[in-house]
């Protein structure tokens, strides 16, 4: 199987191809450089497997949720691909993507992306029997004071919204948490495990079915707004 994927929810842009029982990666902390980045890199992917587009046999996303461009180039990109090639698409979660980077062991894991405006996305996740997770609940976005957990656990804690809220989401957690590193972001090596279990379980969509996940609707303070959050 040789299998696309591709993920720009945040400040990382990425790309990794699943080919042959390997991954071919490409990855750069790169805001607002993702449209100019994204296609030279899935490029290069190809060309150092030594296959066209035309090889491939699916198109991965990461669906989000992020940050709404980011997010939305992301989608662009695999419908377009897919849509040329007559491809399936399977879209995964960018917080259940964060969240395979984070400790290997027993312990739940807690993954938030800063969402900007005061909030973060989360998402709750264990490991599962293949190495990879699965979530144990709905992704949510909010502000870190009301961000719940079930207690009696000891959390591991990745992604970017801990560099920004760490001493309210400690608060949240009830307990130290069992690692917590900021300053992580989704990857499409990530994406490409993810995708794969997913679509050798037959959940590869058409390419118009592949939508975003951005958990809000709005995306942007108004002006009045912007200049109360000043005071």
């Amino acid at each position: 199987m040789n299998l696309l994927a591709i993920e720009t929810s945040t400040e990382s842009c990425s790309v990794a191809l699943a080919c042959n029982g390997e991954l071919i990666t490409r990855s750069e902390f790169a805001p607002r450089r993702h449209a100019e980045l994204l296609l030279p890199m899935c490029e290069e992917v190809l060309a150092e497997a030594g296959i066209s587009r035309r090889q491939l046999d699916v198109i991965a996303v990461g669906r989000g949720p992020g940050a709404f461009t980011g997010v939305r180039l992301a989608i662009s990109a695999a419908q377009g691909i897919a849509l040329a090639l007559d491809l399936p698409v399977v879209p995964v979660s960018s917080l259940a993507a964060l969240a395979c980077d984070a400790p290997v062991d027993a312990n739940p894991i807690l993954a938030v992306i800063d969402a900007r405006m005061g909030e973060i996305y989360s998402g709750t996740f264990r490991r599962s029997a293949d190495g990879l997770v699965e979530a144990i609940g709905a992704e949510h976005v909010g502000s870190a004071e009301m961000l719940k957990l079930p207690g009696g656990h000891s959390w591991h804690v990745i992604g970017s919204g801990w560099d920004s809220y760490a001493e309210m989401i400690r608060l949240r957690l009830g307990a130290a948490p069992a690692s917590a590193r900021g300053r992580c972001y989704p990857q499409a090596t990530a994406i490409a495990r993810l995708a794969a279990r997913e679509f050798m379980a037959g959940h590869g969509l058409a390419p118009e079915l592949a939508l975003p996940v951005y958990l809000r609707d709005k995306v942007a303070m108004t002006i009045e707004e912007r200049q109360q959050a000043r005071h």
